[in-house]
């Protein structure tokens, strides 16, 4: 099972009272103490809820998975329990295995053949497999009862941009500050005492700002004004200047059964598919057409305006699934979970499809309105198999009957793991709700912005400021003069005035490029990430000579200088108002505009942190598909983003460019001394892009007979393996900043495992056992369900770092009912040395790293031990 259930028995009491159907009830390890070593823990005795026929069970109808040290156990023979001395039942069966297990956890599993993973007919397909560990009778000073919690999730130190520097930037910072601290408090209005007293402190802040980085000329970067000016100072120490970014998000489109395979198309140009924000003029009315009174009321009100990225296909089908859980009651999802069952057969459902995991009441009232709105999470599907039937009849049913319920198994990406734990069902005061967690379907990724389009030519509304570019002027003649002879005549030739348009509306959207020809990510979490370098007023705006000839667009570029003279490209450069320009190539770097060219402008507005609107936040959609126009049937229920809006982000500040600008082409970009790759590999603009994860590393250069090789000791997060795959993807990251000539080799770091006892002095009060076991959590290797590390986490050390016999002395007597501790041994494990206890140090080596992971099934790594004092 994948999910926490409080009410197990429910399965076998259900797989009892069918009348064909068998499972599994429990497992036993035989263990005795007389038997030779060699035959110890190799018998499993197996109980059945029902009784078993003749040759129900056989060799290949078992499969026995997991273990960590010992793996591949193989079953040598099966029996059945009437069989053994003395008999045991009909409804067991006696399995011997080749060898016994180590300490970690097993799986015996029901299976209809060694080539396939369904149970044999006429067994559960829940209570075909059973966990169970062969050191089950090993002596133990802890309750053996499993923990199943979903642990609270840590909480989060609010993001304080401590960068703001002029008066919108730091209004914006206190208004976010104190939506934190007083969230009840919402409004916005310049005559509320709040509001006027965070611009009072605004406008000083912009003030005392101004006064220090007071501006004179256009002709230096510490004092130019406008950002177009900012933008190529900038350059030219190769800085880029970004304008902002767009913010993404997922809508959720409710709609009725006449909809069915319908698709709502994305659309072009001005007739692209839009989503608006909540209009009260509107309510209750989720479509509206294209060309009507009501978008253009609608307008009047200045919703923030999102267009659909790519077509839905709808279904009524997928409004709303409801998990499945088995029987099971009370259930939930934990944190991390990849996978789940969803109730029905759904065949319209394939992978690639985006679902929304979301709280739909609240766990512990079963109201709607209760409902954690942060519990909402998108993944995108990797396995849909619809062909799964529950043989007992249904869910939450206490009696079976014959009638196969059909079940839809998804599995999703690591990368989209759940973030945190989703009740799927409760019981509130006798009334239970197996809907508290369900999976919303028809999610469609829409974007921030709005596209307008010239659609005549010569219009005076045209969208471009002037649409049409300028002849020769006499004044601007350029007069040649011979080099070499004063008598020659002179060459008088007329230039042509720059043509520097002006984009009518603003802000434009700066977006990431995103083609709808090439198959989307593999995630739906990364398919919301950004990365600044790629974002571009693209596809947001484009120029056109000739509307039916789109070989004359011109396609914008973030500069000129790499341009060829008959490039179509252009410069759009944004001043500090929002207002757009256009910069075209002088025919050198980039075409120049021929003369009389009249320009058909198509771009998009809205930008920046204003498309970051919450969650339910948008309610109508806007189409001029006549199929969800039509008045005589209704297609849509509703339109929701069932998440807030991300990545929108304003434009850099001119004051955030003089800071970075001067100092930005100081970044390394090349690898030479060993410190130069210790800098590279934690950079997050290195080894980040390339999905990539290093704490720290250490490198050192050798000769290698022929030449010198660079050896790259690298430590990663949460001690995890610096295995072939990930040795290769971080020789491909450095390979651009790699010397010429000197090679690179990545290796593990050496793990020095530790040998620590300690003598504990119990307060009274308190039992022993119940201490130990909190202070083996807190000397553990892991993280703990309310977020706090272990001692020996692997992430607390790294390369070089001494382990103090102090910082382990105070975390012990941090732990409630410690009177005092000592510690009797602190050395290397396998090397007595009394040296380190006495110092308080245990120093490591260049590349060593302290390891304590106290698993039974690998001593090696690390043995702590408690006595009573």
């Amino acid at each position: 099972m994948i999910y926490f259930c409080c009410d197990d028995e429910r399965r076998r009491i259900a797989v009892r009272n069918h009348p064909s159907i068998n499972g599994i009830d429990f497992l036993e390890v035989s263990d005795d103490p007389q038997d030779s070593l060699q035959h110890r823990q190799r018998t499993l005795v197996v109980h059945f809820v029902k009784d078993l026929a003749a040759d129900d069970i056989k060799i290949e109808n078992l499969k026995l998975e997991g273990g960590e040290r010992i793996r591949e156990i193989i079953v040598n023979s099966v029996t059945s329990g009437l069989s053994s001395s003395p008999p045991l039942g009909a409804n067991v069966l006696i399995v011997e295995v080749s060898e016994r297990g180590d300490f970690s956890t097993y799986t015996l599993r029901l299976v209809a053949d060694a080539e396939s993973d369904k149970p044999p007919e006429g067994f559960d397909p829940i209570l075909s497999a059973i966990d169970f560990s062969f050191k089950i009778n090993c002596p133990t000073e802890f309750d053996c009862k499993p923990q199943r919690l979903c642990g609270p999730e840590p909480g989060r130190d609010p993001e304080i941009n401590y960068l703001a520097k002029d008066y919108a930037s730091f209004r914006q910072l206190m208004l976010d500050r104190l939506s934190l601290l007083v969230p009840e408090w919402r409004e916005r209005s310049p005559a509320d005492l709040g509001i006027a007293l965070v611009e009072l402190l605004a406008y000083v802040g912009d003030y005392l700002s101004y006064q220090q980085d007071a501006v004179a000329t256009e002709s230096y970067l510490n004092t130019a004004r406008r950002r177009a000016s900012v933008r190529r100072h900038a350059r030219l120490v190769d800085y880029p200047m970004h304008d902002g970014r767009n913010a993404r998000t997922w809508v959720h489109l409710k709609v009725t059964d006449a909809a069915n395979g319908l698709v709502l198309s994305r659309g072009e140009r001005a007739t692209t598919t839009k989503l608006l924000t909540r209009v009260a003029a509107l309510e209750g009315a989720p479509v509206i057409g294209q060309a009507t009174g009501a978008f253009a009321k609608a307008l009047s009100e200045r919703p923030q305006i999102f267009e659909l990225l790519d077509d839905i296909q709808l279904f009524e089908s997928h409004n709303e699934i409801e998990f499945y859980t088995w029987g099971a009651r009370e259930c939930c999802l934990p944190k991390g979970a990849t996978r789940a069952y969803l109730k029905g057969e759904l065949p319209t459902l394939e992978a690639n499809d985006v679902l929304v995991l979301v709280e739909k009441r609240g766990p512990e009232t079963g109201r709607p309105e209760d409902a954690d709105r942060t519990r909402r999470h998108a993944v995108r599907l990797t396995v849909v198999d619809a062909a799964i039937q529950d043989p007992l009849g249904g869910q939450f049913k206490p009696q079976p009957d014959d009638n196969p319920v059909p079940v839809t198994k998804i599995e999703w990406a690591k990368e989209d793991a759940l973030p945190f734990a989703l009740c799927v069902s409760g019981l509130v005061r006798n009334t239970f709700f197996e809907d508290v967690g369900v999976a919303l379907g028809n999610i469609g990724l829409v974007d921030h912005g709005y596209t307008v389009a010239d659609e005549a030519a010569n219009s005076p509304d045209s969208l471009l400021e002037p649409s049409v570019a300028p002849g020769s002027v006499q004044a601007l003649t350029r007069i040649s003069r011979s080099p070499t002879s004063r008598c020659e005549a002179a060459t008088m030739s007329a230039v042509a005035p720059r043509y520097r348009p002006r984009l009518k509306y603003s802000p434009i959207t700066q977006a990431s490029p995103y083609d709808r020809k090439k198959p989307p990510p593999a995630t739906a979490t990364r398919q919301l990430l950004f990365e600044d370098s790629n974002v571009l007023p693209l596809p947001g705006i484009g120029l056109r000579e000739d509307l039916s000839q789109p070989k004359d667009s011109w396609t914008p570029r973030r500069d000129l200088l790499s341009s060829d003279p008959g490039d179509q490209v252009f410069v759009v450069e944004v001043e500090v108002d929002g207002t757009a320009y256009l910069r075209f190539g002088d025919g050198r770097s980039g075409r120049r505009p021929p003369e009389g060219t009249n320009f058909f402008a198509t771009y998009r507005i809205g930008n920046g942190t204003a498309g970051n609107v919450g969650a339910d936040s948008i309610s109508h959609v806007v189409t001029s598909d006549p199929a969800f126009l039509d008045p005589t049937s209704t297609l849509i229920l509703s339109v929701s983003n069932l998440l807030p809006a991300t990545g929108g982000v304003d434009p850099e500040t001119i004051e955030h460019v003089r800071q970075n600008a001067p100092s930005a082409f100081r970044r390394q970009e090349r690898a030479v001394t060993p410190a130069d790759y210790e800098a590279l590999t934690i950079r997050k603009d290195v080894v980040g892009r390339c999905g990539l994860d290093v704490q720290r590393s250490a490198a050192r250069l050798r000769w290698t007979g022929s030449w010198h090789t660079m050896f790259l000791t690298v430590d990663r997060f949460a001690g995890a393996q610096v295995d072939a795959g990930f040795e290769h993807g971080l020789r491909q990251c450095l390979e651009r900043y790699r010397m010429a000539g000197q090679d690179l080799e990545v290796d593990a770091p050496t793990d020095v495992p530790l040998e620590i006892e300690m003598q504990v002095c119990i307060s009274p009060g308190y039992f022993f056992e119940d201490v130990q076991q909190a202070l083996l959590k807190v000397f553990s290797n892991r993280t703990q369900t309310d977020g706090s590390r272990g001692v020996f986490h692997p992430d607390n050390f790294t390369f070089g770092q001494a382990v103090l016999l102090s910082r382990i002395v105070a975390a012990a007597q941090a732990v409630t009912g410690v009177a005092s501790v000592v510690v009797a041994k602190f050395q290397r494990q396998g090397i007595p040395s009394a040296e380190a206890l006495d110092s308080g140090r245990l120093a490591m080596g260049l590349h060593e790293i302290a390891r304590l992971d106290n698993d039974p099934n690998f001593p090696e790594r690390g043995v702590f031990t408690l006595k009573r004092a």
